[in-house]
């Protein structure tokens, strides 16, 4: 067995100045079903989440409840880590940036930075969003409010240490036009040139006047800016300062997935802050779009957030899984509501594999005394399978959820329509026991490939579909390509055909 490559997602670490809600939801599932598949092929996976908890937003949410940052992050930071067994997710790490480990890397990274000459003293002045925890140009503003929380800004003047940005303007456009993939979307992309060809100025990476954070280690007065301490989460976890073997294992990451909105902050100020540390730049920053209510972003001030556990309890975690990496293409906006949800579930879930998986095993424990079949019909389904592992593979490469797992979709039709063509009940009827068991056997393994393929993004009813299919071993054994090849369910297998998988909601 060749040796398993090291494989590095990450979400972004979440905020805790609240509860999670569904965009947070949106971003760990789409990193998980990664993560999920290129175990299946094998690889060595790092999956990160977490929560980043500095900063004045959290200083001041604190001193509204009366009650230590430390206390409210113990608080919402549990929240946001309920989220892995509420989701099916299998992240290997979930990182605080309250935790030592953390801080010790932090300062760790800042004095080789200061120490490389990139950290100088100056004053600033600035329009300050605290929901941002970012500064903003007048030109950047609208009228007098935060573009993206539509909040005022704050004027805020302060003896800070500066990152010298303006320095890496050039590298930064070198390396992109050395690795066009490191940025996707492609408008994602584009727009980080344009932001980096407007010219890159200094930014004040200390804070005297706020008290949560990590202090400087060569001014412990000052603490760091939470963007530059956030960021570096992600060393952290790999083992920067700690473990020299994991880190050189797995930095730089496979992919960073992250919301447009901090874009700018991955795709410019930390490939930056890189670069100052002489360290590798991640492969790839993938910014998707935001889930819409009504036309709306989700956010507090807007009160149209929706909890995970709300639509979980509904439509159960598969359902949910689906629905949101189905119904949106990554990368773009989405408008989500309760009735797509619905008609999604019902048809895709509930109509379709539920439904398929339904007919076959109870045609085959009617037909086949609930066994396996030791024949296969050579019939169309063999290229179908093959075309759709085809398609996921590619879909897979582009972070394309939304049309490679259709694909999947694509194999269970085919395999409805080619019952509907070759009418089971009707051979068996009419006494022809060999072609009955060919066609139920096609049939039988198509469900087997399409349990394999779509276990990343429904790990549940797969799992248990494989189960019904006779095997004694978890599905998440398989191993790609090998395991996608056509014939390999297991003759004589005893089949269980159970209740429905996906039961229909009715409204």
């Amino acid at each position: 067995m060749p040796e398993p490559k090291p494989f590095y997602v990450t979400t972004p670490i979440y905020y805790p100045n609240d509860a999670p809600h569904i965009g947070h939801a949106y971003t760990s599932v789409a990193a998980d079903t990664l993560a999920r598949w290129r175990r299946l092929w094998g690889d060595d996976v790092m999956f990160l989440t977490g929560t980043d908890e500095h900063g004045t937003k959290i200083q001041r949410a604190a001193e509204a409840r009366g009650i230590t940052p430390q206390e409210m992050v113990d608080g919402t930071s549990a929240q946001f880590e309920a989220l892995t067994p509420l989701l099916d997710l299998t992240n290997t790490d979930f990182i605080r940036t309250t935790e030592p480990r953390h801080v010790r890397a932090v300062q760790e990274f800042l004095q080789v930075v200061y120490d490389n000459g990139d950290i100088e003293l100056g004053t600033y002045e600035g329009l300050y969003c605290v929901a941002c925890e970012a500064y903003y140009t007048d030109d950047e503003l609208v009228g007098d409010n935060c573009p993206i929380h539509g909040r005022p800004v704050e004027r805020v003047t302060e003896e800070n240490w500066f990152f010298k940005l303006s320095r890496y303007e050039q590298r930064l456009l070198d390396h992109y036009a050395a690795h066009p993939d490191a940025v996707q979307p492609t408008t994602r992309r584009n727009e980080v040139l344009g932001f980096i060809k407007q010219g890159l100025a200094d930014f004040s990476m200390s804070r005297k006047s706020v008290s949560w954070g990590i202090p400087l280690p060569w001014d412990p007065e000052q603490t760091c800016y939470v963007w530059f301490d956030a960021l570096f989460n992600y060393c952290t976890a790999s083992g920067y300062g700690t473990d020299a073997e994991k880190f050189a294992r797995f930095w730089p990451p496979n992919y960073h997935l992250i919301a447009k909105d901090i874009l700018r902050f991955h795709a410019v100020y930390w490939p930056a802050m890189l670069m100052a540390a002489d360290l590798p730049l991640p492969q790839q920053v993938f910014a998707h779009g935001y889930l819409l209510v009504g036309g709306e972003k989700m956010s507090k001030t807007t009160l149209n957030q929706i909890a995970p556990q709300e639509l979980v309890d509904e439509f159960g975690v598969d359902g949910f899984r689906y629905h949101f990496l189905r119904e949106v293409h990554f990368g773009a906006d989405g408008d989500i509501s309760y009735e797509a949800m619905v008609a999604r579930y019902n048809s895709d879930l509930a109509n379709n594999f539920g439904n398929l998986a339904n007919r076959v095993l109870n045609m085959a424990a009617n037909y086949c005394d609930g066994l396996v079949p030791d024949t296969r019909a050579d019939g169309p389904l063999v290229d179908a399978a093959a075309i759709t592992f085809s398609a996921l593979t590619d879909g897979m490469a582009k972070l394309d959820y939304s049309n490679g797992f259709g694909a999947v979709w694509d194999l269970i039709g085919a395999t409805n329509s080619y019952i509907e063509d070759r009418q089971p009940w009707a051979l068996n009827k009419a006494g022809d026991a060999a072609q009955t068991a060919a066609v139920l056997g096609d049939c039988l393994e198509a469900l087997r490939v399409v349990a394999l393929l779509a276990s990343p993004l429904i790990p549940r009813a797969t799992a248990e579909l494989w189960r019904r299919l006779g095997f004694t071993t978890p599905i998440t054994d398989e191993r790609l390509p090998d395991a996608a090849g056509w014939g390999l369910l297991p003759a004589g297998a005893t089949l269980d055909k159970g209740a429905p998988l996906f039961p229909r909601i009715e409204t």
